[in-house]
């Protein structure tokens, strides 16, 4: 069963893919699974600079034919480039790996700056990250400039918190068009998700699995998101997974969601978790918030991330 193509409006105007696919990891595996979404139906790509994927990314685009106009690709600013003097740089550096003149979505990817420098991750003698000193309201601006010169559609945000969000929208002149952030049933933020709704700020979700990636410590010790036994009954009620239902779930609150895999099967079942949950089951599922989050690498990066929202580590 093929997927709806549901799409929602961006603050811009642009339309965004509900069903996006996320290239974060296994930066080799990158080229042949974007090939493998894109000839599946996937017309809307998720990458960063971090993730070391956007030529993958941009190779498996070239080949693929599907004309640049029907693709909707984000990429993100990352912590070494926030100061405003390296934002376009950093910016130019993605679109020659995405062989592209334009992104449709550039984001701030965490609010913290790390020291500027050509490494990604800068370090001291004793191997911790250097910190950086630049305001991300100063990064944002010059994020506004590359808006003026077509570089990109539109901009966002990524892993902010609350009070970060609203002294952006303060103190800056363009609304973010979207906030990419950890969102899952087991980590629900309604209350987040309403402000986002009041300023017409989009939500794309990240980790709509929760807890899928090894690389998170918390969650260890517990079942996976996509086995929670709400999420099974609903699915076998429609024919799907655990995982097309939390897909499903994300897209009924009016989200774009970005699962990653580098298999076959899971890369077009995914693109599946496009169908329509009836409004018990949205309730349903609404009931299983654990307030678990396993993204938070704030003693890494020195910075208090998510310091006002649900989920946060002490």
């Amino acid at each position: 069963m093929a997927h709806n193509g549901t799409t929602f409006q961006l603050n811009t105007g642009a339309k965004i893919p509900a069903i996006g696919f996320g290239t974060w990891q296994d930066a080799d595996a990158q080229e042949p699974a974007v090939t493998i979404a894109l000839k599946s139906g996937y017309r809307h790509i998720d990458t960063a600079r971090i993730y070391g994927t956007e030529a993958a990314v941009g190779n498996a685009i070239k080949k693929s034919g599907v004309p640049r106009d029907q693709l909707f690709v984000t990429t993100k600013l990352w912590n070494n480039s926030h100061h405003p003097d390296d934002v376009e740089k950093a910016l130019d550096a993605s679109l020659k790996d995405l062989s592209t003149d334009y992104i449709d979505l550039y984001l701030m990817h965490w609010p913290s700056p790390f020291a500027r420098s050509d490494k990604l991750m800068p370090k001291d003698d004793s191997g911790k990250i250097q910190k950086g000193d630049t305001d991300y309201v100063d990064t944002y601006k010059a994020m506004e400039k590359c808006l003026k010169s077509g570089k990109t559609k539109a901009i966002g945000v990524s892993n902010f918190s609350k009070a970060e969000l609203e002294r952006l929208l303060k103190e800056t002149s363009v609304v973010p068009a979207a906030h990419q952030m950890e969102l899952h049933p087991w980590l629900q933020q309604q209350a987040f998700i309403d402000f986002h709704k009041s300023n017409g700020i989009h939500i794309t979700q990240y980790s709509p699995f929760g807890n899928q990636n090894e690389i998170y410590d918390s969650g260890k010790s517990m079942g996976k998101l996509m086995g929670d036994p709400v999420l099974v009954e609903i699915g076998k009620k429609h024919g799907k997974s655990g995982a097309q239902v939390a897909l499903a779930w994300g897209i009924a609150k009016g989200h774009s969601v970005i699962p990653k895999s580098k298999t076959d099967h899971r890369i077009k079942s995914n693109l599946e978790g496009d169908f329509k949950l009836d409004e018990e089951d949205v309730k349903k599922i609404d009931g299983i918030d654990k307030k678990l989050r396993f993204n938070d690498p704030s003693k890494n990066f020195h910075w208090n991330f998510y310091s006002d929202l649900d989920g946060k580590k002490n």
